[in-house]
């Protein structure tokens, strides 16, 4: 078993964008099985190369229930093909301890990637579910970008950090989601709509 440390919000390694894997080497094939074994080990929903101070386009997903065998989806490469709809996620990240965050998400994404072996696969999620909201949030990691430049409400967020003894937002990095805030905004089951990943 390789339990990793995971870098906490803050680290600037959190924000570099990774780099295309070009082949699935056994230093790749590593990687993943740090990912697995400190996921589990922090019982996370995923986790994404970054996180662990890896530059590389990879991270992992499993949000099975209590009693369901373990089942990771690798993902090497991503790319969202497909995103609609509207979501409120309250969400949090074990690079952030402790604190969850209303953030703003689509309800509805596709994503295309290569799997543990290097073999391309589609996977889609809808309406809100933990599985969609854990593919955007894993796949932001590796653009640099976190689950506070998605956020609701920047003051409210601050102060969450602040509680939590973590850096304060970096207004640079936030995202203009106005229509993604809208759309919130005008469905009111969207705005109570709330998924820990």
């Amino acid at each position: 078993m390789s339990v990793v440390k995971i870098l906490r919000y803050g680290d600037e390694k959190l924000r570099t964008p990774s780099k295309e894997v070009h082949k699935v080497s056994s230093k790749v094939k590593k990687i993943i099985k740090n990912l697995i074994d400190t996921m589990y080990a922090e019982n996370g929903v995923g986790l994404a190369a970054p996180q662990i101070g890896e530059n590389i386009r990879a991270f992992i997903i499993d949000v099975g229930v209590n009693g369901e065998p373990a089942n990771p989806i690798v993902f090497i490469n991503p790319k969202i093909i497909e995103k609609t709809g509207a979501v409120n996620s309250f969400e949090g990240c074990l690079s952030f301890p402790d604190a969850f965050i209303n953030t703003r998400r689509y309800a509805n994404v596709k994503i295309k990637a290569l799997d543990k072996n290097g073999k391309p696969f589609v996977m889609e999620a809808n309406e809100g579910s933990l599985l969609a909201i854990a593919m955007q949030h894993e796949n932001d990691h590796l653009d640099g970008i976190l689950l506070v430049d998605h956020s609701r409400n920047r003051f409210e967020t601050d102060q969450i950090l602040a509680e939590k003894d973590l850096p304060p937002i970096d207004t640079n990095y936030l995202q203009e989601e106005a229509e993604l805030e809208e759309e919130i905004k005008n469905s009111p089951q969207l705005e109570e709509s709330n998924v820990q990943n």
